[in-house]
């Protein structure tokens, strides 16, 4: 079902029009991952703490591993239980610092990623396909630039 765009509202500016598309286009994306996550029983935060941690190769204070979120959640505690009760992370407290939490991901996560990497380059082969590689670079480009931008912008700044 093909929904017929509405006519621009002439109060509106160019940034207005281009946020409320980058907003549904994320949404939309982010909904496909989530079914594709789903399957194995994943939330899209939950796979990205994996990610994250597969790509540090190394256990990361759980405040760390908060901040390098894609979408930032209220409770990483409450994210790395539920990990933890699928055997996919173990934590452990740091012994100079017992405020400090360490997350680790277990082989049993890395094997979860390791099934996941094709069907999740596969996922994103297909959603990206009307851009050519130029575009691509583009709009990473533009997306990058502008999330460096926002890193401590609040509305009326």
């Amino acid at each position: 079902m093909t929904v017929e765009p509405r006519a621009p509202n002439p109060e509106h500016s160019p940034q207005y029009f281009a946020g409320v598309s980058l907003i549904r286009t994320a949404d939309r994306i982010s909904n496909r991952f989530g079914r594709l996550l789903r399957h194995e029983g994943l939330t899209n935060q939950q796979y990205n703490v994996l990610r994250i941690l597969r790509r540090e190769g190394r256990p990361l204070p759980s405040l760390e591993v908060a901040e390098r979120l894609i979408q930032q959640v209220p409770a990483i505690t409450g994210l790395i239980d539920r990990l933890e009760k699928q055997n996919y992370v173990v934590r452990r407290r740091c012994e100079q610092d017992r405020r400090v939490i360490w997350v680790e991901i277990t082989p049993v996560g890395l094997e979860l990623l390791a099934r996941l990497d094709h069907p999740v380059e596969d996922l994103t082969q297909h959603l990206f396909r009307p851009l050519p590689a130029d575009q691509l670079r583009c709009l990473t480009e533009l997306l990058d630039t502008l999330y460096t931008s926002l890193s401590d912008v609040e509305p009326g700044d």
